[in-house]
């Protein structure tokens, strides 16, 4: 929760909305990984959808004239297991 609240410190102090709204997503997403990896966020994924899809995650920018949006998710790691030796006869 605190990289997520860390991430929209971050934007709220980026350049005005009508300039990101104006830059190509890839460009926008870019930039929103590198402020993402300064706050050692490991688990993650950005996603750019159209501006009227509704999706779980936080929306961090838009992009390409306000059309697109980049939705942030927290990508949660579990825990992995060793795989089953298998049992000599």
């Amino acid at each position: 929760m605190s990289s997520l609240l860390a991430i929209a410190l971050l934007l709220s102090v980026s350049p005005s909305a009508s300039s990101q709204a104006a830059k190509p997503c890839e460009e926008l997403k870019a930039e929103i990984t590198k402020k993402i990896a300064a706050n050692s966020v490991k688990t993650y994924s950005l996603e750019i959808v159209a501006k009227d899809k509704q999706v779980d995650g936080a929306v961090v920018g838009f992009c390409d004239g306000s059309t697109k949006k980049i939705v942030y998710h927290r990508v949660s790691t579990l825990p992995q297991t060793p795989p089953m030796a298998a049992s000599k006869p």
